[in-house]
């Protein structure tokens, strides 16, 4: 046997992968518990960060799939929907590979990926296509002390447009101190629509595939406008992963003078100064009426004047000129991350989650694996040499 055949056989086991060992993971228990219905109730949403042990790179796939499961076998995405549909992905895939995150379901990749279609990048960056969404974009700066600004996201979100805020809560044992400013900003100042990526995309998605019914029925001196949102299959099709989230229709009432709005023959919310996403109206000064209704939903609206004409999808819910989103990524306890906001609930994450490492840091396992190896094929080496063979014999057979 030659010394190259020798090194190309120790180099070959070496370097194969069963000499790396596995990083196992185990779950966040806290996914399991009342805190997750907690955490929707508030509007949040869990997606997808990452899998131990799996690469994005090498698998996106795998990853997806995975992560997939793990969220679904454990939580629902949100209150609107089951499905996860957000995940992270990292810098350098091809939008093959993004292709194949988007058939596992996942409709949102962020953020800040390198692709060149891009939604969201700055205020004027409206998504037009589907894959425009593969590369969520950052805006905002960080939730994080000291990195953060106010007057960043601030900003931002008088620009317009969605803001997508970055955070991580911990890293290994230390906590990261969220700005208290910011806090207090999105809390109570910033006019703009709270929500998630998955309700953003699934608010957005609505505006591509859409049909209404309307009609206008006489009740004594007054007219009754009756609206409905349609949910048909061929766009339940086009777009499978869109969530049933209220969308927002701008309806002229022309002269006429509101009355009374029902849905399902119960009074609706007036959500004039709302900013989680809910069912409800309210009316404009300029006699535009804005209603945010889930689809199949029947709605009845009173006027003294049959005069009205349906007019379009608002951009963002409630009619908002800006949304901000909270990307909590590498999320993989809940309980630590989310804690320190119990008592906010004006503070919307997507939770992009992810299992622990086994023993909370296993990045000695492929080294040890490494090792292991090694010592394998010295052992081989020192048999070979007994028989004559191998880089380690005193005469060697070329």
């Amino acid at each position: 046997m030659s010394t190259s055949s020798v090194l190309i056989i120790i180099l070959g086991l070496i370097f194969s992968p069963v000499a790396v060992a596995d990083i196992g993971w185990e779950e966040d228990g806290w996914l399991n518990t009342n805190l997750v219905q907690e955490r929707l109730n508030n509007g949040d949403e869990f997606g997808c960060y990452a899998i131990p042990g799996l690469s994005w790179n090498a698998d996106p796939g795998a990853v997806a799939s995975e992560c997939r499961n793990y969220i679904e076998q454990r939580t629902d995405a949100s209150l609107w929907g089951e499905n996860p549909i957000s995940t992270y992905t990292p810098a350098g895939l091809s939008m093959a590979q993004h292709q194949i995150i988007s058939k596992q379901g996942f409709a949102v990749h962020g953020d800040l990926n390198g692709l060149d279609y891009t939604a969201w990048h700055n205020s004027t960056d409206v998504p037009i296509d589907l894959w425009d969404w593969y590369n969520l974009g950052r805006r905002g700066g960080s939730l994080e002390q000291i990195i953060g600004s106010v007057d960043d996201v601030q900003n931002a979100v008088e620009e317009g447009g969605l803001v997508n805020l970055y955070w991580i809560g911990r890293v290994n044992e230390a906590t990261i101190r969220h700005d208290s400013a910011i806090e207090d900003y999105i809390s109570d100042d910033a006019d703009a629509w709270l929500t998630t990526w998955g309700q953003a995309w699934s608010y957005w998605a609505k505006s591509k595939c859409y049909e209404f019914d309307h009609s206008v029925t006489s009740q004594g001196d007054n007219y009754v406008i009756h609206f409905q949102s349609l949910l048909k299959e061929q766009c339940t099709e086009l777009l499978p992963e869109r969530w049933n989230v209220p969308i927002t229709w701008v309806i002229d009432l022309g002269e006429s003078e509101l009355l009374n709005v029902t849905l399902n023959d119960e009074p609706l919310a007036n959500i004039a100064t709302q900013r989680h996403t809910q069912e409800g109206y309210f009316k404009s000064p300029n006699q535009y009426l804005h209603l945010s209704v889930l689809d199949e939903s029947s709605v009845n609206i009173t006027v003294d004047s049959q005069e009205y004409d349906i007019k379009a999808i608002a951009e963002f819910w409630n009619n908002h000129s800006s949304a901000i989103t909270i990307a909590a990524h590498e999320t993989s306890d809940l309980f630590k991350w989310s804690k320190r906001f119990v008592d906010q609930d004006n503070l919307v994450f997507t939770w992009l989650v992810q299992p622990r490492v086994v023993d909370g840091d296993a990045d000695w396992l492929p080294y040890a694996a490494v090792g292991i190896g090694a010592t394998a094929v010295l052992t081989m080496l020192l048999v070979l040499k007994r028989e004559g063979l191998g880089p380690l014999a005193k005469n060697q057979t070329q």
